[in-house]
């Protein structure tokens, strides 16, 4: 459920999820619908999206929290995920739908925070919108634009 929470910053709503890998991250969002291949979409040492049929071509993931509904493609997935984080170009943090194992593994293996199964429609977020992760406590706290 999209709620205020007390302990947070005021003006901010919270979703509550499922943990996934824990940790923290905060930042601009870069939103979409469409599923994501990292090893054939996402360039990885820039960490711009180059499949040009995706919303998000010609965007950069670097640095963003990146809300998706779940990647496609093969297990290798998870090493782009982890050379993104290498090359520095990987996400603040990462919010899915449905986290797939492709994803899990990789953000574990990268050290991202990821979290899914939020309680509401996280695709109603704005692509920059600021947004905080707290992958600890399984929240999502959004910054009223």
């Amino acid at each position: 459920m999209l709620e205020e929470f007390e302990g947070y910053s005021e003006g901010r709503m919270r979703i509550k999820c499922r943990t996934i890998v824990r940790g923290a991250g905060d930042g601009e969002t870069l939103v979409t619908r469409q599923a994501i291949n990292f090893l054939t979409m996402v360039d990885l040492k820039t960490g711009v999206v180059n499949d040009d049929r995706h919303e998000l071509y010609k965007q950069n993931i670097a640095n963003k929290v990146l809300v998706f509904p779940n990647s496609i493609g093969s297990s290798v997935g998870a090493y782009s995920i982890y050379a993104l984080k290498i090359n520095n170009v990987a996400p603040k943090a990462i919010v899915c739908g449905k986290a797939d194992i492709a994803t899990a593994s990789g953000c574990a293996i990268a050290n991202i925070p990821l979290v899914d199964s939020p309680e509401s429609n996280v695709f109603a977020i704005k692509s920059g919108s600021t947004v905080k992760v707290d992958a600890v406590n399984g929240l999502i706290e959004i910054a009223e634009k």
